[in-house]
């Protein structure tokens, strides 16, 4: 039952995640299928956000490193006066 539950929501999301035909129409060739609304208005659209999907990889991957191997190993710092580790 979770199994079918869990395809079907998946099933759901990626329909919904498609452009509609008149939001086709109106992106370019690269965003026909994925993107509803207006299309971008010039280049610099682009640009932006290609820099911010670069800086949210940056920031995703630093959290899941720093999450998995925080790395703080000084006798100091403030985690052991909280925890004990006795």
């Amino acid at each position: 039952m979770k199994k079918i539950f869990l395809t079907s929501i998946i099933l759901f999301l990626s329909a919904t995640a498609m452009a509609c035909p008149a939001c086709e129409q109106q992106q370019p060739k690269l965003l026909k299928v994925i993107t509803h609304g207006a299309g971008p208005d010039s280049n610099w659209d682009y640009v932006i956000v290609s820099i911010t999907a670069i800086i949210v990889l940056f920031c995703l991957f630093f959290s899941v490193k720093w999450l998995l191997r925080p790395g703080e190993k000084s006798a100091t710092h403030i985690k052991f006066s909280i925890l004990n580790l006795d």
